[in-house]
């Protein structure tokens, strides 16, 4: 900052944890704790929910070996949350007193690991904070599975989650291919609301036509039961079993979800419709329309927290983009999110960039035509070159001698309340 010589830092996580925000978390914290311009650390326990009723504890009296073992541990271990911020003038009072809290403990870097929504709060903080003539620097950290954030190539936990659902394809599909004459078709639901990347990865699994997934389907493409049924009924003829690959958000010609009204589930804090049921339709209609059993798995959070399985790259492309946050803002740079950049040439390399917080909450990433077969029941072989690189390496787990993995917990000591009780 430019008129003190050490400033303290607070890091927040948002939205539904992966397997590699703690990664990030990490980068963070111990480029923070090695900047001779940062003071201390504080974590904002449940995100920006943390900050408003002054939940914060002190992250650099944290032991050394619990902050490098959020490079194998998933899920959000600084807390995360589902708290959506409206705009400056409806949410005043959030925003003002996100600011009395950074005050009130010397905060002056704002390290927040999200999405479009965390983005947008980070960026409506800094504005505040810059009206106000507080001195504050907003660095933001991509975090989403669903890959869909503008402005980067891809997201840091997107290449753990392609993993784990090709593989989870893969070998669910030998269990259908073993036991055909009973379970005929099998159906996995994946997550991924807008964008179809989370489904998409799953054809990697595909190596040969005889291997599942036959089918996938993703929101990008509208979605028809009759084209469904047909689609179902040529691969039985030809395999005699069928394994499809279904996005949660499904929508129609209309570009209406095509469970959205019979969920039930209403909207989620955010205002986002709550998606669910994908599998159980498609299973009464391909046994109804087809005449054939299916069964169905969903995944569930399982896909976004598979540490034992996690992607090597994707581990360290998230160390990357935290530990670039804390660079740049103790250089100066503001209101900024680090961006990956995939260089051009035959071996696959990443580097970082930079996007403005304000463009990238406004922007959505979705599978792009080129990535998508014909039939929009499956992906090209540039959808796969897209994917293979993120997937590659096996992340380190550590573990114990019952046999399971071994996951890090904060002492979390909080800090001194200073201020009157909010929310």
């Amino acid at each position: 900052m430019s008129t003190r010589s050490k400033a303290n830092a607070i890091v927040a996580q948002s939205g539904g944890p992966t397997t590699v925000i703690n990664s990030s978390a990490c980068g963070v914290i111990q480029e923070a704790i090695s900047s001779a311009g940062i003071g201390k650390i504080f974590g904002a326990t449940n995100g920006i929910l943390g900050v408003l009723k002054e939940d914060i504890f002190d992250i650099t009296a944290e032991a050394p070996e619990a902050i490098e073992g959020l490079r194998r541990c998933p899920a959000a271990a600084v807390g995360s949350c589902r708290y959506k911020l409206k705009s400056l003038d409806e949410s005043r009072a959030d925003y003002e007193r996100i600011l009395d809290v950074f005050k009130a403990h010397d905060i002056h870097y704002f390290f927040y690991i999200g999405g479009n929504d965390s983005m947008d709060t980070a960026d409506k903080v800094n504005k505040l904070a810059a009206d106000s003539g507080y001195e504050l620097v907003s660095m933001g950290v991509p975090k989403t599975i669903d890959n869909d954030l503008a402005f980067t190539d891809h997201c840091p936990g997107y290449g753990s989650v392609a993993k784990y659902v090709a593989t989870c394809a893969m070998e669910a599909g030998k269990d259908t291919e073993a036991l055909y004459t009973t379970d005929t078709c099998s159906i996995l639901e994946v997550m991924g609301r807008n964008a179809g990347w989370i489904a998409a990865a799953a054809g990697l699994a595909r190596r040969s036509r005889q291997d599942a997934p036959h089918l996938i389907y993703m929101p990008e493409s509208a979605f028809s039961f009759e084209k469904f049924i047909a689609d179902v009924s040529a691969v039985y003829k030809e395999f005699g079993r069928v394994f499809i690959v279904a996005g949660e958000g499904l929508k129609d010609e209309d570009g209406d979800y095509v469970t959205a009204e019979t969920s039930g589930l209403g909207t989620d804090s955010f205002g986002h419709a709550q998606l669910g049921g994908v599998a159980e339709m498609l299973k009464a209609v391909i046994e109804k329309e087809v005449g054939i059993k299916a069964r169905f798995n969903k995944l569930g959070t399982c896909q976004r927290s598979a540490m034992h399985f996690a992607s090597l790259t994707d581990i360290n492309e998230a160390y990357m983009c935290g530990q670039t946050a804390v660079k740049h803002a103790v250089a100066g740079v503001n209101g900024k999110m680090v961006t990956l950049v995939r260089e051009d040439g035959a071996e696959y390399k990443c580097t970082t960039s930079l996007a403005d917080l304000k463009d990238v909450a406004n922007g959505e990433k979705k599978v792009p035509a080129e990535y998508i077969n014909a039939a929009g029941n499956g992906v090209t072989e540039a959808m796969l070159d897209y994917v293979r690189p993120l997937v590659r390496g096996e992340a380190p787990v550590t573990i114990g001698e019952d046999g399971l993995p071994v996951y890090m917990r904060f002492d979390r000591r909080p800090a001194e309340k200073k201020l009157a009780q909010y929310l």
